[in-house]
């Protein structure tokens, strides 16, 4: 029997030989637009409007963050939960197959889901938002039900990264506009007659379902929903707690992408999954939950980090409220994730991506921003400082 930190490891691997087979160029992307700021800002009100309350000044709105017990990517949950829990603008739930714990990818473990009946039974009319991150398994029969019941009876959704994946086998592609991780663009076209897949935005949305680019594009995607609902001061406010200055759906597609030399070397990365150090992160309670997300999830895509969560109580309650779980820190010797207490979340992912850079080369980097889809000029600017 496997631990679960190996079995997890496993299940990363197995995914990227899988990513690596359905993995299509496709057609080549068109060069990036012409810096329009009509065009960002059009694109980017649409968004928001097509995100706003049903009924302005009514009740609050209900926010389902969707989620995989077996297997969820950890930034897709964890940014989103936090976020819009801390713009205070929303009822904000995760909501799983099973009540309880959520394994996530490709580290940590967190407790607190509830489960589908709970949620139907407490909301009848179902969500108003549902925000789909990626799953290990897309196509769970459960989860795909699920996720079409609550669109037919009214919620926008969000896929958020490879959630385009479960998006789309709930049946909800077919026909839109999307964005998408870039190595799912072939998949989802091939998936879902009538689809386009959107280049150079980070988010894109198609009456009523909305998709994001990579890990990161949560960061931008959240705010622009934080501004649909709650207006544009308290998206700005949470913009600076985060440590961006825009939201902007701007993207430059083109960098994002394997061709057949970097496929080969992305395989054997992540095929050497045993090579990889464990390492601990300390947590306690009221730690910053997208702190905590971004970093791990970089160090762990360097192929070369094992990352579990320790503390001396047990369990802790992070800033959101959500319960992470933990094993003891006592006896524990392994290295310490570097986390910095003053440093906001996005400048802590860029403080992150130089401190890999400096211990394993400028290359392992790159391919971590490859993964997260994380613009290179925001990752390098840490390392000058």
């Amino acid at each position: 029997m496997f631990t679960g930190s190996f079995s997890r490891a496993l299940a990363v691997a197995g995914m990227a030989v899988l990513v690596l087979a359905g993995c299509s160029a496709g057609a080549p992307l068109p060069p990036p637009p012409l810096d329009d700021a009509a065009a960002l800002q059009r694109d980017q009100q649409a968004f928001v409007d097509a995100m706003e309350p049903r009924s302005p000044g009514g009740s609050r709105p209900v926010i389902a963050v969707l989620a995989s017990n077996d297997g969820t990517e950890m930034t897709d949950l964890l940014l989103p939960y936090a976020v819009l829990g801390r713009a205070d603008i929303a009822e904000v739930r995760i909501v799983a197959p099973r009540a309880g714990r959520v394994d996530l990818f490709p580290a940590l473990q967190v407790d607190g889901a509830q489960d589908f009946a709970g949620f139907d039974r407490a909301h009848p009319s179902g969500a108003d938002y549902v925000v789909v991150p990626a799953m290990m398994k897309d196509d769970a029969s459960e989860i795909t039900a699920w996720l079409r019941r609550q669109s037919q009876q009214g919620a926008r959704v969000i896929g958020v990264c490879s959630g385009a994946l479960v998006v789309g086998q709930a049946g909800l592609l077919d026909g839109r506009r999307f964005a998408g991780h870039w190595y799912d663009r072939g998949t989802l076209l091939k998936r879902h007659a009538g689809s386009t897949h959107v280049p150079h935005r980070r988010y894109v949305v198609d009456r009523g379902v909305a998709t994001t680019t990579g890990i990161t594009a949560s960061v931008p995607a959240m705010l622009a929903l934080v501004e649909a609902i709650g207006g544009r001061e308290k998206a700005s406010a949470l913009a600076a707690e985060l440590g961006v200055a825009s939201w902007s759906p701007v993207h430059d597609s083109t960098p994002f992408g394997l061709d057949a030399g970097k496929r080969f070397a992305y395989l054997l990365n992540k095929a050497a999954f045993w090579r990889g150090e464990r390492w601990s992160v300390e947590v306690r309670d009221g730690m910053d939950d997208v702190s905590l997300a971004l970093a791990t999830d970089a160090w762990e895509r360097t192929g070369r980090v094992r990352v579990e969560a320790v503390s001396a109580s047990g369990p802790v309650r992070l800033r959101s409220g959500l319960v992470l779980l933990a094993r003891p820190a006592a006896g524990d010797d392994a290295p310490r994730l570097p986390l910095s207490a003053t440093l906001k979340p996005v400048p802590q992912l860029d403080r992150t991506l130089c401190e890999i850079a400096g211990r394993h080369g400028g290359a392992r980097r790159d391919w971590v921003m490859l993964e997260m889809e994380y613009p290179a000029q925001q990752g390098a600017a840490a390392c000058t400082g």
